[in-house]
């Protein structure tokens, strides 16, 4: 517990900032992403409104020998999908677009979902339901509630419609770094693991997979795929804790009521 960074009221104002930039993002890439675009044109897109309409860094190109500021990841890959020139988007796919956003020292961490076409009935239902489970964890954030209420949360809305929880990968506390303390996990056992306190800021990620839970990583070395090739589906925000709940920092102008 004594190594989770509780951000300062200056430290949230820049968090918010960035957070605030990413929503922007992913505002110019739902009229970019649709069927024909290959991945690595929207990560190039992407890469153009980062740098030079935002002014801000990806702070995903050049971590860990990552070339690229974005993951997409498509039907089913897990996550940590390479983009490419090859991959172009297809009538029925499903994929999650994963970005990264620094700016004044701060990152910020989010992804979304996108159905190209017409997607089978099975795919959207998978696309909603994780969508309503990372919201379901978020909503159990506040003051002295854990990081094992999260993902219980999480685990038992998937489970009801026969999905699974992806337990190789996890959330993170998120700040100047991009992998900070606290891991959170999206599933687990009410009242356990660390617990929260006002100031920590981390993602809520969950990787919900159709079949199996299991995993395996592609030869690239990145790329996680579905071991039974089923669909996966995966939605993300940066969360605060606050005096009284929460704040979603990544939440993009559609998602505000």
């Amino acid at each position: 517990m004594n190594s989770v960074n509780i951000k300062t009221y200056e430290e949230i104002k820049l968090m918010r900032e960035s957070g605030r930039l990413l929503a922007k993002v992913f505002h110019e890439l739902d009229r970019f992403v649709e069927v024909g675009k290959s991945t690595l044109e929207i990560n190039d897109f992407v890469e153009d409104i980062i740098v030079n309409s935002l002014k801000a860094r990806p702070a995903s190109k050049g971590q860990y020998g990552y070339q690229y500021v974005l993951n997409s990841s498509i039907n089913e890959v897990v996550c940590h999908g390479v983009p490419s020139e090859a991959k172009k988007l297809k009538n029925g796919d499903i994929v999650n677009i994963d970005v990264t956003l620094e700016k004044n020292g701060f990152i910020s961490d989010s992804s979304k979902m996108y159905c190209l076409g017409t997607v089978t009935p099975l795919a959207k239902r998978l696309v909603d339901v994780t969508y309503e489970a990372m919201w379901k964890g978020i909503q159990t954030v506040k003051p002295n509630s854990t990081t094992g209420d999260i993902g219980n949360a999480i685990q038992n809305h998937v489970e009801k419609y026969g999905y699974t929880v992806v337990r190789d990968y996890c959330g993170h506390g998120i700040g100047r770094e991009m992998h900070e303390d606290p891991q959170i996990l999206h599933y687990g056992k009410p009242d356990s693991g660390v617990s929260l306190k006002e100031g920590m800021v981390f993602t809520i990620e969950p990787m919900i997979n159709q079949g199996s839970y299991k995993t395996k990583t592609k030869k690239d070395g990145w790329t996680v795929v579905t071991r039974d090739k089923k669909l996966s589906a995966q939605w993300e925000h940066t969360i605060l804790v606050t005096s009284d709940g929460f704040e979603v920092l990544t939440l993009r102008d559609e998602e505000r009521f």
